[in-house]
């Protein structure tokens, strides 16, 4: 029985069809011609595994034999775009969309080129032609466009942007905030203050709204309009977490550190899940000359995260302050091994 189904299987196998070869596609004999259609197929599947270098090599050479292949550009487009080689993807983007102007998907992902290559002004144009969002480009296009006007500083652009991505007003409080906290994260602080004080003047009780204004003056060391507005939003929010955190980094700031404690406290009981509070805990009792319980906040942070070199620094000086020198110097040596290893990454 087993002879039998040897040569059978043996049959199937030679009936499979074999994956395409740049030669195949360069060169081919009559057995072994294959049409363009094919070719573009087979590149989609292995770009679709990952496979991008094979992907490319279907491509060009099918580029070398036939250049005119209709949607070749397009194809070595998506590639070159997913190798994270924009500027070969504008290339062939721009080739796309002078055989099919229609081409939505290339129009996208060529204004998503403009801006990861850094032009972001280049890339308002396409994007702005086409919201729909496509798979391949990975990204949310609405996101791409708000912050590509963030950049060129088109402020009321950003904001309308960002508010259709939520689905709100564009000149709501929610439309405001939300590209307030856009900016924030962009560094754009003097910008996220106003917007983010507009938020707070349309509604006075649109949660997160004080706490986002109060981040805007922590970033600037502002402390006391800080303290204000976290203690604004603690009054319309008491239930999250994170405010009693931002409060208590701000009485920290102020070395204010019995105030901090509580208020860490606080966070951590509605949510034990989050480093941040352990770690801002551990520095304010090493602070408060309190080193065995800001060890155990440490540990108990490193066992959440153990790759941050912040708490590892701490816990470094918490067992120096304890007389634990050999483990101080073995943390502090691992934070800095750490933060050197996070700086090297592009």
């Amino acid at each position: 029985m087993i002879g039998m189904l040897a040569p059978l299987a043996l049959c199937r196998a030679e009936m499979r069809p074999a994956p395409l070869s740049p030669q195949q596609i360069e060169a081919p004999t009559p057995k072994q011609m294959v049409s363009p259609d094919t070719v573009l197929a087979e590149a989609r599947r292995l770009s679709r595994q990952g496979k991008f270098d094979e992907a490319m090599g279907q491509l060009e050479a099918l580029a070398a034999k036939q250049p005119d292949t209709k949607g070749l550009s397009h194809e070595l487009g998506i590639v070159y775009y997913k190798k994270s080689d924009y500027l070969k993807a504008i290339h062939n983007f721009q080739k796309a969309l002078e055989e099919n102007a229609n081409d939505n998907e290339a129009t996208q992902l060529l204004g998503i080129s403009y801006y990861l290559a850094g032009r972001p002004a280049e890339a308002i144009g396409p994007l702005e032609k086409v919201q729909t969002w496509y798979p391949s480009a990975n990204v949310d296009a609405a996101y791409i466009l708000g912050m590509c006007y963030i950049q060129t500083k088109d402020y009321p652009s950003a904001r309308k942007a960002f508010a259709k991505m939520f689905a709100v007003p564009p000149d709501s409080a929610a439309g405001y905030l939300f590209t307030a906290r856009m900016l924030l994260r962009q560094d754009f602080a003097p910008v996220a203050e106003e917007y983010a004080k507009k938020a707070v003047e349309l509604d006075p009780k649109l949660p997160l709204a004080h706490s986002l204004l109060g981040e805007t003056y922590l970033y600037k060391s502002r402390l006391p309009e800080a303290t204000e507005q976290f203690q604004k939003e603690l009054e319309l929010n008491p239930g999250d977490a994170a405010i009693y955190y931002k409060l208590a980094d701000a009485y920290t700031r102020s070395q204010k550190y019995e105030e901090a404690e509580k208020l860490l406290q606080r966070s951590i009981w509605l949510d034990a899940s989050s480093t941040g509070p352990y770690i801002l805990m551990g520095k304010v009792l090493e602070k408060k000359g309190e080193p065995a319980l800001a060890a155990r906040a440490l540990q108990r942070a490193l066992a959440m995260d153990p790759n941050n070199p912040i708490p590892h620094h701490l816990l470094g000086l918490a067992y120096r302050d304890l007389g634990r020198t050999e483990d101080a110097e073995r943390e502090l040596k691992l934070s800095e091994q750490l933060q050197n290893r996070t700086d090297a990454k592009p």
